[in-house]
């Protein structure tokens, strides 16, 4: 619950422009917000540094534009993830300042761009079939106030790719690594650098890949000392701890005003 937000309903009442019974509602609304199929978590942000952002897949296209109503009213910044082209065109309806990012299959709305990293983050693919989980973990940690460097198709296959971003990878304080096949990028780049490596098994591969599984395995097994682990394409969670490891907690995100499509 952001305590400027209490400050802002207590001045309103003491001034006589809404009623205790209204004044109380909007108190209650700013932890969660009952809206039948779903309690939107509007105290996210404060209690986590980002708002909650809306799974979309196994949601129906009318639960998903309750929810995004909810947040958008809020949150300056909301983001889609696992949704459609369809869903897009009815979010422009409501903001006309959501972006729709095919490859990642997510909704953006991104109207604070106060940058809160300390440095920069990376996210490598080993093939181009890995963009998409490693787009979403990008988008994420963009919208967080991040600023992020793409690298793509950079697998071990061909290790002279890899080898060549080196710059870029040991300037990084995060570095986010997508990888299917057998897993193996992550160690690779673990050894390179002296920062956090956010691996992500993809579920690219042939049929002993198992969906994923091999890749997963191969990099909770890695030797390098400096990877970590998220689930099989779990490019928002990479994001998102990303974001978390290189923000600066003395600029807190600021949800007044901006809020408005």
């Amino acid at each position: 619950m952001n305590a400027s937000d209490i400050e802002k309903i207590l001045l309103l009442h003491s001034a006589g422009e809404i009623s205790v019974t209204e004044a109380t509602a909007q108190l209650k609304n700013l932890s969660y917000q009952d809206i039948g199929f779903a309690r939107v978590d509007h105290a996210r942000a404060a209690r986590q540094g980002f708002p909650e952002v809306i799974f979309g897949q196994g949601k129906t296209r009318a639960q998903i534009l309750g929810i995004f109503e909810k947040l958008a009213e809020r949150s300056p910044n909301v983001l889609i993830t696992r949704t459609d082209a369809d869903v897009y065109g009815e979010i422009r309806n409501i903001c006309t300042e959501a972006e729709w990012h095919e490859a990642a299959r997510v909704i953006r709305v991104f109207r604070d761009r106060t940058e809160l990293g300390v440095g920069e983050i990376a996210v490598v693919t080993a093939g181009t079939s890995d963009i998409p989980v490693a787009e979403e973990a990008a988008l994420t940690a963009e919208t967080m106030g991040n600023r992020v460097k793409r690298i793509w198709d950079a697998g071990v296959a061909g290790i002279h790719r890899i080898l060549s971003e080196r710059e870029i990878l040991q300037s990084s304080r995060v570095v986010i690594v997508a990888a299917g096949m057998e897993g193996a990028l992550p160690s690779v780049v673990g050894g390179l650098v002296k920062v956090p490596v956010i691996a992500v098994p993809t579920s690219i591969g042939y049929g002993a890949s198992f969906g994923g599984v091999a890749a997963l395995l191969g990099m909770l097994n890695s030797c390098a000392s400096n990877v970590t682990v998220v689930n099989i394409d779990n490019g928002f969670g990479a994001g998102f701890v990303a974001g978390l490891i290189n923000r600066r907690f003395d600029s807190a995100p600021d949800d007044s005003e901006k809020a408005k499509c």
